[in-house]
């Protein structure tokens, strides 16, 4: 993910001098990083949507037809509690790789 663009980022800049760094981070990212960023892996999207399926309740379909009623706020609830669960999920991905490509590396490391 180092396909950053070449201008300066204004995300290292102090909170206090420009509160929408990481918006302007955020803009200044390349199309291809954003639309990586924007898709998960299929592990984290069936993770999310277990996830969802355990608030929503997992009836099948095509034996029941569930209707939820909810208000607006918790809708938004529930969108805020899924997409941290992404981020999470994200991360945890990304630590597991870099894991994985230390042991390879203490592994090399060692046979030589």
């Amino acid at each position: 993910m180092n396909n950053l663009s070449n201008r300066g980022h204004s995300f290292f800049k102090n909170d206090s001098e420009d509160e929408n760094s990481l918006w302007e981070y955020m803009q200044e990212l390349h199309p291809e990083t954003m639309a990586k960023l924007s898709h998960p892996s299929s592990a984290a999207a069936e993770i999310m949507e277990r996830n969802l399926k355990g608030m929503l309740g997992a009836l099948p379909p095509e034996h029941f037809g569930v209707t939820i009623t909810t208000s607006r706020e918790n809708l938004g609830r529930m969108l805020a509690s899924a997409m941290m669960s992404g981020y999470f999920l994200h991360n945890a991905e990304q630590r597991q790789v870099l894991e994985q490509s230390l042991k390879a590396g203490a592994i090399d490391s060692s046979e030589s």
